[in-house]
């Protein structure tokens, strides 16, 4: 994939070129889009908005880690999509991970996650922010317990997780209507880099198969459901919806 690659940290141990390799990345001077390594973090850019600042992951600080402390953990209505309750906390599959935030809420409460993304720059960024979280002091112990990523795009990787999981976790990018300058902000530069998830509807299906309980679909409000297959099971938020199907039991 090619991409402007930049580096801002000053040192010279040629931790872009190894981060290109690693991630089957080719330097593109004119791109628009930019990966930068700056001295804190692996971040993302628009260069022809520069406006809109880097996007990077943090699971350690910023909102993330007010999300945590302050947030509703258990009561936040992801964590009840997936039906945790009591000491059910199930093992989960976030088969559209873009940056990790749902799938941290989840690893914040207890369950274990593996996040499958495809866009290896998306993946990039991803891997930076649990190499900073895996080493945080507070969250690092429980975090690498209970929090993976596996680059590789869903639509084929489905079909070979093991152990499955219980519960598939879907949010495929979808044109957001919101004007939050947040929302703006995150969706035009990743739309930028990856576009709107077209092949989303093929997810719901290997999905259902691969979950032992439930796939929960994230959805905005006025969106369709995925793949045109309704479900009376829902949990429904300000703006948002949490789609419930029925996944495919273990067999004996």
């Amino acid at each position: 994939m090619q991409i402007c690659l930049m580096d801002e940290t000053g040192a010279t141990d040629g931790a872009l070129s190894v981060l290109a390799a690693r991630w089957g990345l080719e330097h593109d001077e004119d791109n628009p889009m930019a990966l930068v390594l700056t001295p804190q973090h692996l971040e993302l850019r628009k260069r022809d908005e520069p406006k809109l600042g880097g996007i990077f992951v943090d699971f350690v600080g910023g909102a993330m880690a007010h999300r945590r402390k302050f947030g509703g953990g258990r009561g936040e209505a992801v964590a009840k999509a997936v039906g945790i309750k009591g000491d059910y906390l199930p093992d989960v599959v976030d088969a559209t991970a873009g940056l990790g935030r749902d799938a941290f809420v989840l690893a914040s409460v207890g369950c274990r996650v593996r996040m499958l993304e495809r866009n290896p720059v998306v993946a990039a960024l991803l891997d930076d922010g649990l190499t900073r979280g895996y080493a945080d002091a507070d969250i690092g112990p429980w975090l690498q317990q209970r929090l993976q990523l596996i680059h590789a795009s869903s639509l084929t990787a489905l079909t070979d997780i093991t152990p499955r999981p219980q519960v598939v976790y879907l949010d495929p990018m979808f044109p957001h209507r919101q004007k939050s300058a947040l929302v703006k902000k995150e969706m035009r530069v990743f739309q930028s880099l990856v576009g709107p998830d077209l092949d989303a509807d093929g997810l719901l299906e290997p999905a259902r198969q691969l979950a032992t309980k439930r796939v929960v679909v994230k959805r905005p409000d006025y969106a369709p459901p995925l793949a045109d297959v309704a479900t009376p099971n829902a949990i429904v938020t300000k703006g948002h919806r949490f789609d419930i199907y029925a996944g495919t039991p273990l067999t004996e």
